[in-house]
């Protein structure tokens, strides 16, 4: 089930950005949650592939990576060994795919969740930051992506685990069915993926709805809906802790678009 909480209060984010639980066996606080933030709260979670293609994506989508392979392997020649390198090569550089970005820092999801193409429109709507639970979702996996976690000592797939258990798009969406999904931690191709604590769950054709997935087979799911009458002081406040686009998207472009946002004129 999909728990909505709804902040119309800067203080009401103090859970949000503090929901750590405490390991009696290290004597420390950790979480396992990923955050992903949307600047319009009605927005669907929707992958670029499902965006792009619609209902012909699972036909589509062999195409788009043997194209991109062939011709990103002259920047990166890894690229041609592992399907789910090709996916998170892609997706960082705008390629449609099945993956969905999710990020383990709360607060870099509130700033995607503050971040507006049009700023005049900052105000005009909510937006929202959801919540899952890695551990949670990851219950659902077979048995054999099960196994491979636990020999790994870990909850989290990288794309060299995942590659063990399955390199076929086709196998792994036999084996998700409409039930369950991965999420992984990708390589640190670049440093945009390292500055944004980058995470993906990886779609499958099975799941048509992610939201409704979400909601059927998970209990630890939170969407946070933020008044949209808070989004400029959100985002006034994540700058002054340094997270902006300055951070996120590390080169000129970042550098401009961060100081165009701090010179924006509010009408």
């Amino acid at each position: 089930m999909i728990k909505v909480v709804e902040i119309k209060r800067l203080d009401e984010l103090m859970p949000l950005m503090t929901e750590q639980n405490f390991r009696p066996d290290i004597g420390r606080h950790r979480s396992m949650y990923i955050y992903r933030g949307i600047s319009n709260a009605g927005y669907k979670m929707e992958t670029s592939l499902y965006r792009n293609c619609k209902h012909l994506q699972a036909n589509l989508e062999p195409a788009i990576l043997n194209n991109f392979t062939k011709y990103a392997v002259i920047e990166d020649p890894s690229v041609e060994g592992s399907v789910w390198t090709q996916m998170v090569l892609g997706q960082h550089f705008g390629l449609p795919t099945r993956l969905l970005d999710w990020t383990h820092s709360a607060l870099i999801g509130l700033h995607f969740a503050t971040s507006e193409d049009n700023m005049d429109l900052m105000a005009d709507h909510d937006c929202a930051v959801w919540r899952i639970d890695m551990p949670e979702v990851h219950s659902l996996l077979p048995d054999n992506y099960k196994k491979v976690l636990s020999e790994s000592t870990t909850d989290i797939f990288s794309v060299k685990t995942l590659s063990r258990v399955t390199e076929s798009l086709k196998q792994y969406d036999e084996d998700m069915k409409d039930c369950a999904m991965v999420i992984v931690e990708p390589p640190s191709i670049e440093q945009r993926i390292v500055n944004q604590y980058s995470f993906f769950s990886i779609v499958p054709m099975g799941i048509n709805d992610v939201e409704g997935f979400l909601d059927r087979y998970t209990s630890n799911t939170v969407k946070y809906v933020i008044s949209g009458k808070l989004r400029w002081r959100i985002r006034d406040m994540l700058d002054q802790l340094n997270v902006s686009e300055r951070i996120m998207y590390p080169g000129l472009d970042g550098l401009s678009k961060w100081i165009a946002r701090h010179y924006f004129v509010k009408q």
